[in-house]
């Protein structure tokens, strides 16, 4: 299970927007854009061009269900159905960006991840650490990396740190055991933005990982973590940005020739006809996370109320992850929702031809499925097909829910392709917007 921080207010960086290599301006307010790459999009080192569309869309099923192990062990094991256990490599999350750390820059791609804090790559000297395609970061190349000791009041945001030769070193594990421990440090993180020049955080707190292992792929170089916690790329960033990040994700027919994009400050902010806001909430148990309150979903003119199916904070009801590609939902709520969509879908029920989706319809010209609307509190997001249905074979469609027995519930990122979501931090809401994100 993820390691946990305090919700305490951070804010380090001032940010440097760079204009040559030789010199950067102070700007106290800045908005830029990055691209966010889709791991199975030919942009990503993940990319596998053997693999068919199918075959990527189907391992990106199955992944959500992995992911789940991020949130809670317990709750992925009641995840149905169980074809989780798969040669699968277990996810992080499904969406990438490349930054630089250090002096001179140093260029990694992490993972983007929603439900992570920390920011950490591997570094050297590794001695017990996963393979690794790119090379290693070397703390001794970069001019403004700084470690921090054990007293330094950076070392106390983390739960999970431990002291060595007066270093602060943390530790963070996963559901699924695999684990990352290092150095506490600082260094200036450097942003590539699509609208201008290249924007840096200096002093930005980072883990620099000596030991780490798992299921890790070889072709990732660590997390991007955009959490809720207060050592989260976004928190660090503080009222630099405006405490406000959004992303636009392209659908997933959409993603071989276009990225999506991520934004910050006032690039983020959502406006205009058609925005739907809901209050983000947080938790004091489980800090990293963003809730949402989701209090029912309609199938067509069908309303079906959504239970207090929390993790018992009283503080929302569901996680809104970019890292999962279902939306994960209580077993009687999926019920409920499937009889629902079953009783209006104008075609004919057919099998998943890998067993992972158990309602699904073949895939013919004339099939008609009902709108779906999730309505959050104060918000009502009418969701399109490609929000609530994919294709899983040449033939067969399937709604992109999947049921769990436990309390954990996730709004995944299907559901949210196609809109541009803002989290206002500091406002504590989150925004949607349908959006052609192939445009954006």
């Amino acid at each position: 299970m993820a390691a946990f921080q305090s919700p305490l207010s951070f804010a380090l960086a001032i940010a440097l927007l760079c204009v040559s290599s030789f010199g950067c301006i102070y700007a106290r307010k800045v908005g830029f854009t990055v691209d966010l790459i889709h791991r199975d999009s030919p942009l990503s080192p993940f990319y596998n061009s053997e693999e068919t569309d199918l075959q990527r869309i189907n391992n990106a099923l199955r992944r959500s269900i992995s992911r789940v192990h991020h949130f809670d062990p317990i709750a992925a094991a009641s995840v149905s159905p169980k074809a989780a256990e798969s040669d699968v490599t277990s996810n992080r999350g499904e969406y990438l960006m490349s930054l630089s750390l250090g002096t001179p820059p140093f260029k990694i791609m992490g993972i983007a991840d929603t439900g992570s804090d920390l920011i950490w790559t591997q570094c050297k000297p590794c001695e017990r650490c996963y393979k690794q395609v790119d090379p290693l970061f070397d703390p001794k190349s970069s001019k403004t990396y700084r470690d921090f000791s054990c007293d330094a009041r950076q070392c106390s945001l983390l739960d999970q740190s431990t002291c060595s030769g007066n270093i602060c070193q943390y530790q963070y594990s996963y559901g699924d055991r695999s684990y990352t421990m290092g150095n506490v440090a600082s260094d200036t993180i450097t942003l590539d933005s699509t609208t201008g020049s290249p924007v840096s955080f200096p002093k930005t707190v980072i883990g620099c990982g000596h030991e780490n292992d798992g299921t890790f792929s070889d072709k990732g170089s660590g997390i991007v973590g955009l959490g809720a916690g207060p050592l989260s790329l976004i928190s660090q960033m503080g009222s630099s940005v405006g405490g406000k990040f959004s992303y636009c994700l392209v659908p997933l027919s959409s993603r071989a020739g276009n990225s999506s994009k991520l934004n910050f400050g006032s690039n983020a902010v959502v406006s205009g006809p058609g925005v739907q806001s809901t209050p983000l909430l947080s938790s004091e148990t489980m800090s990293t996370f963003y809730f949402l309150t989701l209090e029912a979903m309609s199938v067509g003119n069908e309303r079906i109320k959504f239970g207090d199916s929390s993790l018992g904070t009283g503080e929302g009801n569901i996680i809104i992850d970019s890292g999962t590609t279902l939306t994960i939902v209580p077993d009687d709520f999926f019920s409920n929702l499937s009889t629902a969509v079953g009783n209006q879908v104008e075609g004919r029920r057919a099998e998943d031809p890998s067993g992972f989706l158990s309602v699904c319809y073949s895939a013919t010209s004339d099939l008609k499925v009902p709108a779906i609307t999730a309505h959050f509190t104060g918000a009502d997001v009418k969701l399109k097909p490609i929000n609530t249905f994919v294709q899983v074979s040449d033939d067969v469609v399937c709604l992109a829910f999947a049921s769990t027995t436990s309390g954990i519930s996730i709004y995944g990122n299907v559901a949210q392709m196609n809109f541009l979501v803002e989290y206002n931090i500091q406002g504590k809401s989150l925004s949607f917007k349908p959006t052609d994100c192939t445009k954006k």
